[in-house]
């Protein structure tokens, strides 16, 4: 099944700079061949349902092995039967939608 998701993997008692977990796991999903695109708060990525979730518990993982004692990690995942999903698709979809006269 594949799916959308948006992941904000946020590290617990590491300190103030949280970029250095960041980039751990962007390399993560970017090696799992998500193509990640990280915004202000968390990353988006399309996908199968199990590579999405592996490399979210990779993730986990690799931020533990940093030293991060504890993460919380939220996640929003939408599935579709009707159509192959696509974030770029649903993007488009929206901006069809701002430009009423074009």
């Amino acid at each position: 099944m594949r799916l959308t998701a948006m992941i904000s993997v946020i590290p617990i008692g590491t300190g103030l700079s949280l970029s250095p977990y960041v980039a751990a796991c962007e390399r993560i999903l970017t090696e799992a061949g998500l193509d990640p695109r990280l915004h202000a708060h968390g990353s988006n990525v399309e996908g199968d349902w199990d590579t999405v979730m592996a490399a979210l518990k990779r993730c986990h993982e690799v931020l533990h092995e940093m030293g991060a004692p504890r993460i919380a990690t939220m996640v929003k995942l939408g599935t579709r039967t009707d159509k192959e999903i696509s974030m770029e698709a649903a993007i488009s979809s929206v901006r069809e939608k701002m430009d009423p006269g074009e």
